[in-house]
């Protein structure tokens, strides 16, 4: 497998900025990120997230959505340096809160935070460095671990904006369950493009027995 995945430098360097430019940040997209976390929320009623940390946030659509639904303290690292800029610009994160990098090698403390977690950022993992990122994402996490990723039952390699090795679909919902026998699924289900102005995608959200 890759030593140094082409991944890394893609979305460090041109093409995670025309990545940036291309995620506009509109109201429509934020509220449709809030009515995401609004439905994924109310499943940890009783014990919510006290602090968050999203891993690839890129301009925080997330992290905007999040703040408009609850009061957690939010935490992100990215490895895109246009994308960083704007959200301190914006005001989305405090840079003691923001940190440079990917999820193979997050700069916290096990059990840093209540909640870890990626939103279509797992399938543009390397599968060389998949495994090293979902252990550190469940590393830091103390409680809870969600993704919302596109799923296949098995592992696919597919082409995205003509290029190769950048995107990975697969079950990442499986591939938790099978690494962590200290995690249980809380819940899973289907975010539908038209109702949350995201991509088509497969969400797991996991508890830490």
């Amino acid at each position: 497998m890759a030593s140094n995945p082409k991944s890394l430098d893609a979305w460090s360097g041109e093409f995670g900025d025309r990545y940036t430019q291309r995620n506009a940040v509109t109201a429509e997209a934020v509220s449709g990120r809030a009515r995401v976390w609004g439905q994924v929320l109310p499943r940890l009623a009783g014990d919510p997230p006290a602090s968050i940390l999203e891993v690839g946030p890129n301009v925080g659509l997330n992290l905007r959505g999040l703040a408009a639904v609850s009061d957690a303290e939010l935490w992100g690292i990215e490895p895109n340096g246009a994308a960083r800029k704007q959200l301190l610009e914006d005001g989305v994160l405090p840079a003691e809160r923001l940190f440079e990098g990917f999820g193979h090698t997050i700069p916290l403390a096990d059990g840093a935070v209540d909640m870890a977690f990626t939103s279509g950022v797992l399938i543009h993992v390397d599968p060389s460095q998949l495994e090293a990122t979902m252990r550190e994402i469940h590393r830091v996490s103390a409680k809870y671990v969600f993704c919302a990723e596109y799923f296949s039952p098995k592992p696919e390699t597919i082409t995205y904006r003509g290029e190769q090795d950048l995107l990975f679909k697969n079950d990442f919902g499986s591939l938790y369950l099978d690494l962590f026998p200290d995690l249980v699924l809380v819940d899973c289900g289907f975010f539908w493009r038209r109702t949350t102005v995201m991509d088509d995608t497969t969400w797991w959200l996991f508890r830490k027995v």
